[in-house]
């Protein structure tokens, strides 16, 4: 089995905040990153699709495709955004990095099986910080 993977880059604010909370609370649980004029991040996502060599072209997925449909369907709609206000995909949920990749998934899946019929969407790593990241594989908790 073969894993390709595809980095891709972009800037984006949030607040960590969950609404049904007291200010005192939110700021006890999600420190700094409640923040009521947000905080930002370099955020780097790695897209991992997994499969099979096609005989015809060697490639599990055609890389140029790959990253169209990362910028075209995530990056551009998140790249220098509020998550919290400006993104459609994340209104009314938290924006912390699990909620976020879980919601990347939900986008990228159909769209990597469009274009990789002899393999799919295998993980998505998404960092938030260089020491913080987190990784989703598409699982149902």
């Amino acid at each position: 089995m073969i894993y390709v993977c595809r980095k891709e880059h972009f800037n984006a604010a949030h607040k960590l905040w969950n609404p049904t909370w007291s200010d005192e609370r939110n700021f006890e649980v999600f420190g700094p990153c409640a923040n009521v004029n947000w905080h930002g991040h370099n955020f780097e996502l790695i897209v991992t699709v997994k499969g099979l060599p096609d005989p015809e072209t060697g490639f599990v997925v055609d890389l140029k495709k790959l990253s169209t449909i990362i910028r075209r369907l995530v990056i551009d709609k998140v790249d220098h955004k509020n998550l919290n206000m400006d993104v459609d995909f994340m209104q009314g949920k938290l924006a912390s990095c699990e909620i976020l990749v879980m919601e990347f998934w939900k986008i990228l899946e159909p769209a990597v099986k469009e274009i990789t019929p002899q393999g799919g969407l295998y993980k998505l790593t998404l960092y938030e910080t260089p020491r913080n990241f987190v990784e989703y594989f598409g699982e149902g908790i």
